[in-house]
């Protein structure tokens, strides 16, 4: 596979402007990445800021309102949740929602699903947080309906133990045939990475390169148990990377960086950012997840630009 760069958007807090400018920085960030030829962009499925990025009283907004906005103002990335709560949305719902993405980007939608954890998120907003043996039987489920109605013409039925669907209509589809592509995040041995064998088109994994090497093959024995090729799955982990023309520039986006994760993130050159990602690349991975945190502007951005032209 050729290598894939995807740009997520964790953070919306961007003090130098006036809260009517959000969305407009947003927009900006994301126009920038299509421009500097990542294929991907992702927004968070959170509806308060998380602490791995900041305090939760900072703005967040609505994963499938904003990424409806973005396929109107931008022409080729492909766009999607980072990944949807599967606690938060009915999935026939999320299957409709990602349908409609597919039509307002001309066919550039991406299904992200995942099993949910913030537990204050789901206390505030009244819903309930399963132990993670059910969300996991959820996320399978789901994972099935969607399948179901994203993928094929027709009313789609299923009947599990947590959700069912009869007759369910999703028109108008898709746009592509066997697609919206199927994100999976996550490195849980026992059961996310056997749904990432039977269902994934793309796998999304962050961790020391030991334990990404180890679960890379593990990956590979259960798409083999479940008659998949284990290289039509795309593998892509999320890179810790601060890109800047020099140490200095990156030491000062590096400040804006939680504490907890500063420790773990790199500030690095474009040069040295090519042997850092190909570090990973000897790892097994195909694509390279990079954040807004850590790429704050258009400026950074371009230097990420630099980086994706040398390596393809």
């Amino acid at each position: 596979m050729t290598l894939f760069f995807g740009y997520h958007m964790p953070n919306y807090t961007f003090p130098e402007l006036p809260p009517e400018r959000l969305f407009d920085r947003t927009v900006e960030l994301a126009c920038a990445a299509e421009s500097a030829g990542f294929d991907l962009v992702t927004v968070m499925d959170h509806f308060h800021q998380i602490g791995p990025v900041g305090p939760e009283t900072e703005p967040m907004l609505e994963a499938y309102t904003a990424l409806g906005a973005l396929a109107a103002r931008t022409d080729r990335v492909l766009l999607g949740a980072m990944v949807t709560g599967v606690t938060y949305r009915n999935p026939a719902m999320v299957a409709k929602q990602v349908a409609t993405l597919d039509v307002i980007s001309q066919g550039r939608a991406v299904l992200g699903l995942g099993a949910a954890w913030n537990e204050s998120e789901h206390r505030a907003y009244g819903w309930d947080l399963p132990p993670i043996g059910e969300r996991m039987d959820r996320l399978g489920e789901a994972l099935e309906i969607c399948r179901r109605m994203l993928r094929s013409d027709e009313p789609a039925t299923f009947e599990g133990q947590h959700y069912a669907v009869h007759g369910a209509l999703n028109v108008p589809h898709p746009l592509r045939p066997g697609a919206p592509p199927v994100l999976i995040g996550g490195g849980g041995e026992q059961r996310t990475l056997r749904f990432v064998a039977r269902y994934a088109d793309i796998w999304n994994v962050f961790g020391p390169l030991d334990e990404l090497r180890r679960k890379n093959e593990l990956l590979d024995r259960y798409a083999t148990e479940a008659d998949r090729d284990p290289g039509s799955i795309r593998r892509t982990v999320m890179v810790p990377l601060v890109l800047a023309a020099d140490l200095a520039a990156g030491q000062r986006i590096l400040e804006r960086v939680v504490p907890e994760r500063r420790s773990s993130t790199i500030v690095a050159t474009p040069q040295r950012a090519q042997d850092v990602l190909g570090e990973y690349r000897e790892a097994g991975f195909d694509g390279f997840i990079l954040r807004n945190v850590n790429l704050p502007s258009p400026e950074a951005i371009g230097l990420a630009g630099e980086v994706i032209r040398a390596l393809r």
